[in-house]
């Protein structure tokens, strides 16, 4: 039964579902993760990768966030010396790493998980689930670079390329995360909501990100561009919690489930 009842319009029925999953606790909450626990995990993967993977990671990264702050600099000493700082993390340091990383995959999962209103899942199910998560998404940030130039067919091209791969991706990342609970159909409006807000998003924030961290830094140093980041990533993940959310409201829609379900006979 859709969220609120059958006779509650369909706009009170997101709102709704955006309260019920706290849309801004949850975003902070996975922003701050992905600072604290996601960014050193990135680091630390990219100082063991040889020279033209950390080249294509900086380009991402580059993408994202321009080519000014303090965070560009410390991945492009990367770049310049990585062997000198693999040594200096060390295996178990990237164990450690990705080990602390995976409370934001656990974090990601209850926003799934509340969103669709299912219990959690035992650990025993989901454990292996949260490193694999992380690992298929860096592979996917490195190759952004390669998607955006769309391998020299040109922007349009790249667009369309990083679209599908965004909306693959977080309609997977439900499936995986939610251990199968939930058809895969179901779980499409909220993955093209999620991809097709995550692609815009990113590429608005091309065009005042680079600026507002370059300005942050030179008015308050390092930590200016740290509370530029936290914005940006806190913004970012609002559209991610509100696609993810909303999805599973349009799903419950009448006409979009006879839809769905036409399509999985």
């Amino acid at each position: 039964m859709p969220i609120g009842g059958a006779a509650r319009p369909l706009a009170g029925r997101v709102v709704q579902q955006l309260v019920r999953v706290t849309i801004l606790d949850m975003a902070t909450r996975l922003a701050a993760l992905a600072f604290l626990a996601v960014l050193p995990m990135l680091i630390a993967f990219a100082s063991f990768c040889p020279r033209p993977v950390r080249e294509d990671l900086l380009h991402s990264v580059r993408l994202l966030l321009g080519t000014g702050g303090s965070m560009i600099s410390g991945i492009e000493e990367l770049a310049a010396g990585g062997d000198t700082a693999g040594h200096s993390w060390g295996v178990s340091g990237l164990l450690v790493a990705l080990l602390s990383a995976t409370a934001f995959t656990r974090a990601l999962q209850r926003l799934c998980e509340r969103s669709w209103e299912l219990p959690r899942s035992g650990v025993r199910y989901v454990a292996w689930r949260w490193p694999v998560w992380l690992l298929v998404w860096v592979v996917i940030l490195v190759a952004q670079g390669m998607l955006h130039r769309a391998f020299g067919a040109g922007p349009a091209v790249g667009y369309l390329l990083q679209l599908t791969v965004a909306v693959l991706m977080w309609w997977w990342t439900q499936h995986l995360l939610l251990a199968g609970r939930v058809p895969w159909l179901p779980l499409l409006p909220g993955a093209v909501l999620t991809g097709a807000g995550v692609v815009a998003f990113c590429g608005a924030s091309g065009l005042w990100l680079p600026r507002t961290l370059r300005m942050s830094t030179e008015r308050y140093g390092a930590l200016g561009s740290v509370f530029t980041l936290l914005s940006w990533l806190i913004l970012l993940f609002t559209i991610v919690v509100s696609g993810i959310a909303v999805g599973r409201t349009l799903a419950q829609e009448e006409v979009l489930r006879r839809r769905l379900d036409e399509l999985s006979r």
